[in-house]
């Protein structure tokens, strides 16, 4: 069922061809079963899931997600909810597929609620999406009219759960690779929208991360980005000690106007700060479909304005620019 080589042929002899030449050795090592010991397991639920036809696909609302006229039979319902919820949990979404609601631990339709005021058309678009997850975002952008959406993310679970989505949805211009973006060639220069979302705080380097996403732009074209931000003036940044709010991968958390700086340092332009938020446990909260510790348990019992280590609250920032 997952199956590349429609698109690594699709983009021979295009912009995106240097890509295309490695791409099947990519995903072969980023799906690899030696590597992941419960992607065998994760294979098998997709496999299960029932073969539902449908009569509406919905790309534009909340929800992302099939439908039909009728109600599928109960049992057929049974298995798309077992099959399903062998791949928990789910981080991103909401999705609802002929009458079963995957509740994720993110309320991501909030996010592309702050951030869809700041993106340009997407008509007639190729975007990539940095560390996408099981694609929400993706399907939001393609509901938006983009020609080509292209998910990166490195987790197998992830790619497997985009894939059981595609099952249903059945849309043909949209991929989630299992890749991070240093498998993205150098200077590719392909894409006329990215897009990195939760992404930059995770990487040792924050200005060589602005810089491989620069590259995936084609001239002219946009970013957008979104990360932790702390308040703070020019030079203000936070470099957790440990943990923050329970995440061992935390490394930069740069104030606005220290981001922003950044980015002006590597030649980005029309750089607009869009939204800064403070991340509430109703947007990030356990769920039946993802039944871990969430944002309610990384922060002080005793005050909320703090992680349960001490420093700031999550609070994200939005952030769009655009490169010469």
């Amino acid at each position: 069922m997952i199956d590349y080589s429609s698109l690594i042929d699709r983009w021979d002899g295009s912009i995106l061809a240097p890509w295309a030449e490695v791409l099947l050795q990519q995903v072969e090592q980023g799906l690899s079963l030696e590597r992941y010991g419960d992607l065998p397991r994760w294979l098998e639920a997709l496999n299960s899931l029932p073969d539902l036809a449908p009569d509406k696909v919905v790309l534009d609302a909340a929800r992302v997600g099939a439908m039909t006229a009728a109600a599928p039979s109960s049992s057929s319902l049974l298995q798309l909810r077992q099959s399903l919820a062998r791949l928990r949990p789910w981080r991103k979404g909401p999705f609802e597929l002929f009458g079963v609601h995957i509740d994720t631990e993110w309320r991501s339709d909030w996010k592309w609620d702050r951030l869809e005021k700041c993106v340009g058309s997407l008509t007639g678009k190729r975007v990539l999406d940095v560390g996408c997850g099981s694609g929400y975002h993706c399907w939001r952008m393609l509901g938006q009219g983009a020609e080509e959406v292209i998910g990166i993310d490195p987790t197998p679970l992830f790619v497997v759960q985009f894939w059981a989505l595609q099952k249903y949805l059945q849309q043909q211009n949209i991929w989630v690779l299992p890749l991070g973006i240093e498998h993205v060639p150098k200077k590719l220069q392909a894409f006329d929208t990215v897009f990195s979302m939760g992404i930059l705080y995770h990487r040792r380097s924050p200005i060589n991360h602005l810089q491989e996403l620069r590259e995936c732009l084609l001239p002219g074209g946009q970013l957008v980005l979104e990360t932790l931000v702390i308040k703070g003036s020019l030079g203000d940044t936070l470099v957790p000690e440990g943990r923050y709010a329970r995440m061992g991968n935390v490394w930069f958390i740069p104030s606005c106007e220290t981001l922003m700086s950044w980015m002006r340092k590597l030649g980005f332009l029309d750089i607009q700060l869009i939204d800064v938020s403070v991340t509430s446990t109703n947007e990030q909260r356990s769920t039946e479909w993802m039944r871990y510790h969430s944002l309610a348990d990384f922060l002080d019992p005793d005050d909320s304005s703090k992680s349960i280590e001490g420093y700031p609250a999550p609070r994200r920032a939005i952030i769009s620019a655009t490169v010469p």
